[in-house]
């Protein structure tokens, strides 16, 4: 399967946070949810493969190229979504489309004109005058007006309401249709990953929890419930290391592990087994860290 992004032992340090040599790789025509509590490495991530700060080691290949010595090649192939605007706020829309296209091979005005047109956006409008949900959707057009192959998003929806959230969903979900993109979306809110990744990329405290098919993933981890009985059981008989996490409550327990078949064998129908959210592993997770 050919990959858009290649990540290899990949180490950043900076005096209160480490990168620690992490690796995983996006196949070409699918979106990759990359999902962890904050401070925990994503925008840190980004910014190496967009080489905007470097690595201490490590390979990055982005279209089977080096980051680096390709970088404006691979650029020219890339769109890129930031979780801020960082346009000039008193141009117009079809001024910063002025400013940005000669940086681009493959700009199409037309293709920019359709997406607009379909954001229902003002090409008159100052970016000043437009919401959190229309600076991404017009950040978004820019994006995609120049056949990007690769789409990279930092934190696109933190801050939208969800219909706006929706909305950039079922856009990013079309654009993948065709097989020939790839997306790199970063984010906390794991209901947005759950509803359109393929595959799920966990960082946690700057290493690589795991980095899989979302379905392998959501069967691999169970979420149990139970009595504080078999909670104190589970802590005191040895059998804790089953469970990456637990939490007591005033009417028993919830915990998740990987090992639900020994979970049954031991407590039978005395415990609940029920497939876990993604937030659910991500919380367990950190919390058990």
């Amino acid at each position: 399967m050919e990959n858009i992004l290649e990540i290899k032992n990949v180490t950043k340090e900076y005096k209160n946070f480490t990168l620690k040599n992490i690796n995983f790789n996006l196949p070409k025509g699918y979106i990759m949810g990359f999902i962890g509590p904050n401070g925990a490495g994503k925008s840190t991530t980004i910014k190496l493969v967009m080489n905007l700060i470097r690595k201490n080691s490590g390979e990055i290949k982005i279209f089977g190229l080096d980051h680096i010595k390709h970088e404006k090649t691979i650029k020219d192939r890339i769109g890129f979504v930031y979780d801020e605007n960082y346009y000039y706020e008193d141009l117009t829309i079809n001024e910063i489309r002025n400013i940005i296209k000669p940086f681009y091979s493959k700009w199409s005005d037309e293709v920019f004109n359709k997406y607009i047109k379909d954001f229902n956006l003002n090409p008159k409008c100052k970016i000043k005058s437009l919401s959190k949900g229309m600076k991404t959707k017009f950040a978004l057009a820019v994006a995609l007006s120049h056949q990007a192959e690769f789409i990279v998003m930092d934190e696109p929806t933190a801050g939208l309401d969800p219909i706006f959230r929706r909305e950039i969903l079922d856009i990013l979900y079309d654009l993948i249709q065709d097989e020939q993109r790839s997306i790199f979306f970063s984010t906390h809110i794991t209901t947005d990953i759950e509803k359109i990744s393929d595959y799920i990329t966990f960082i946690n405290n700057g290493e690589i929890i795991f980095s899989k098919e979302k379905d392998e993933i959501l069967e691999k981890y169970a979420l149990v419930k139970g009595t504080r009985e078999i909670a104190k059981d589970i802590i005191n008989g040895g059998n804790r290391e089953q469970f990456i996490g637990i939490k007591e409550n005033s009417f028993g327990f919830e915990g998740i592990t990987m090992d639900k078949e020994g979970a049954r064998r031991k407590y039978g129908d005395k415990i609940i087994i029920e497939k876990p959210s993604l937030e659910d592993i991500m919380l367990y997770t950190v919390r058990g860290a």
